[in-house]
């Protein structure tokens, strides 16, 4: 029988627990990959991150959901730099580098606040039916400017804006469709939809979806929030002079998770970070 201490779950771009996107994390280097996707499943949260030795970084990160493995993960990434910082496995005020699928990320701690620099993404407009897709998220098309391109990042995201807060609240997408749609030859593996309206005075409102990865909606997507950034430049939606700035960008609410996560794109340097707080819920071990 193989034992797992220190299994933590962690509600990530919070600092109030039961908010936010809750990850959990654990630190070992016993684990197959069938036994990853177990715990992963047992858990059940969006995402479950796994920890171990790294001859290239300082450590090695793995991400899965309930029944695949991920490439990327934001708020899983960051609930990481929270677990090794309450462990004192890294100082306050760190540096730290993780391998994974996605290439070498450089993270860091300032005080309470987990920093995470993601890859830059490219974007293409998107070219099939967006009436379609409009259909399947439940907005109407009055509620979205149909000038405005949807846009596709490489890897699948497809953002769409929609151009009130209401409409984003009241929509209820069919999940089985949004499946098919993702199966189809179109390039979409989830949906990122946003406005500019917001509940509190901050610079976005997003809500993601990824149903083909288990998850119907997830609260507080930090892969999804960082590209918004670029999107809203793409799309002129906000001052393309992003340099030395930073925005914030509401998710979560309308789940019951709230969650703010902070964005800075430095035109100069081609770098993207998002960072939030987090909070520990969950500290224990599991025997399988």
């Amino acid at each position: 029988m193989k034992k797992l201490n220190d299994l933590y779950q962690i509600d990530a771009f919070t600092s109030e627990p039961f908010n936010g996107n809750s990850a959990a994390v654990v630190i070992t280097n016993k684990l197959t990959d069938d036994e990853m996707q177990q715990i992963a499943k047992e858990m059940n949260l969006s995402e479950t991150a796994f920890l171990s030795s790294s001859d290239i970084a300082d450590y090695k990160l793995r991400w899965f959901t309930p029944t695949v493995e991920v490439e990327l993960c934001g708020h899983a990434t960051i609930a990481s730099v929270h677990y090794l910082a309450e462990r004192n496995l890294i100082g306050s005020n760190s540096e730290i580098k993780f391998e994974t699928k996605s290439g070498i990320i450089n993270c860091r701690r300032e005080n309470d606040l987990n920093f995470m620099q993601l890859p830059v993404p490219e974007f293409t407009e998107y070219t099939g039916d967006k009436e379609e897709v409009l259909k399947v998220l439940d907005i109407d098309k009055t509620n979205t400017d149909m000038q405005v391109p949807f846009l596709l990042q490489s890897g699948g995201n497809l953002f769409v804006y929609v151009s009130n807060l209401k409409a984003i609240k009241n929509m209820k997408p069919d999940f089985r469709e949004m499946i098919k749609l993702c199966n189809r030859d179109t390039g979409i593996t989830v949906i990122t939809v946003f406005t500019k309206e917001t509940l509190e005075n901050n610079d976005a409102h997003l809500r993601f979806f990824a149903p083909a990865y288990g998850i119907d909606e997830d609260p507080v997507t930090g892969s999804a929030n960082g590209p918004l950034l670029l999107v809203l430049r793409k799309l002129d939606l906000i001052d393309n002079d992003t340099e030395g700035k930073q925005f914030t960008f509401e998710q979560g609410d309308f789940t019951g998770r709230k969650g703010r996560v902070k964005v800075t794109y430095s035109p100069a340097n081609n770098e993207l970070t998002i960072a939030g707080n987090a909070v520990t819920i969950l500290k224990g071990e599991i025997s399988f």
